[in-house]
């Protein structure tokens, strides 16, 4: 680990991290597992249960929360937010606060190769599919295709993958 003083990192004792990471200052990691040779960045959060491959890039401002796994050599631009509650409540029906019973995790997977541009927020219950590129300021409300560039509010296809043989 490099690029600060622990006492600008909190990272919890349950962090499972691969060989030669590199972690900066001001990060929040719990309960999360990261792979050989990923780079994240500063003021990044990355909760329990969250699954980062290897050789990955997480830029700085990013939230990754629980059940969002993503694969190997996955760029994540600035600011990037992961959502996990298509639902969110602050009180249940009884009008107490809400405990993990109370609500359903979205799981998001992010495909091995893909980018994610800066500013981009992804609901729960997608897949961002192999190599696809999703165009900074977009949300992602549905799957998005491998080799697919996407953008928008909401994200459209804007260009397929071309195909290796095309003439």
């Amino acid at each position: 680990m490099s690029g600060g003083i622990a006492s600008q990192q909190l990272i919890a004792p349950d962090v499972k991290l691969g060989r030669d990471v590199r972690i900066h200052g001001f990060v929040n990691l719990y309960g999360c597992e990261i792979g050989d040779e990923t780079r994240v960045g500063t003021f990044v959060e990355i909760q329990k249960g969250a699954r980062i491959g290897k050789r990955c890039k997480i830029s700085s401002h990013t939230f990754i929360c629980e059940g969002v796994t993503i694969e190997a050599e996955v760029f994540v631009g600035h600011g990037v937010m992961f959502i996990n509650d298509r639902v969110p409540r602050a009180t249940n029906c009884d009008g107490e606060p809400q405990t993990e019973a109370d609500w359903e995790c979205q799981k998001t997977l992010i495909r091995r190769g893909a980018s994610i541009g800066s500013g981009v927020t992804l609901l729960g219950g997608i897949t961002v599919g192999e190599r696809a590129l999703v165009g900074a300021g977009s949300v992602v409300t549905k799957d998005v295709p491998a080799g697919a560039t996407v953008a928008g509010n909401p994200a459209k296809v804007i260009k397929l993958a071309e195909e290796k043989n095309a003439r």
